[in-house]
């Protein structure tokens, strides 16, 4: 097993920057990716920024550029740091955890979700 806890979010004027954060404890040795996803209310939720055990990482066009994903092997934590924040970055941010897969369906642990608003 794996649990996830994250912290940081919070509320940000457009233009500014957080930093949220995804601290693994448990059996992460088998983990291969970790993730950050988001989620508006009534959409779905949508991949923000992965990261695999061997560096690899990727974004969708809507952050390229502005958010940066990154981890800390000793602290067994992935952070993301996010600048230029625009208010339609707002939404409830999740990082998930898989051992194997691409897929958002292919994670298998999941953190509590924190809440990330950006005023205009």
């Amino acid at each position: 097993q794996v649990r996830l806890v994250q912290s940081g979010g919070g509320l940000v004027q457009a233009g500014g920057s957080l930093r949220l954060s995804c601290a693994a404890s448990g059996n992460i040795g088998s983990i291969k990716t970790v993730a950050w996803y988001r989620q508006e209310p009534g959409k779905q939720r949508g991949l923000v920024a992965s990261i695999t055990s061997r560096g690899i990482t990727n974004y969708p066009d809507s952050v390229k550029g502005r958010f940066t994903i990154s981890r800390d092997n000793a602290k067994n934590t992935v952070y993301l740091q996010m600048n230029s924040l625009k208010p339609e970055d707002t939404a409830v941010y999740y990082c998930a955890a898989r051992r194997h897969g691409t897929s958002e369906y292919d994670n298998d642990y999941w953190g509590q979700g924190t809440q990330v608003t950006v005023s205009s």
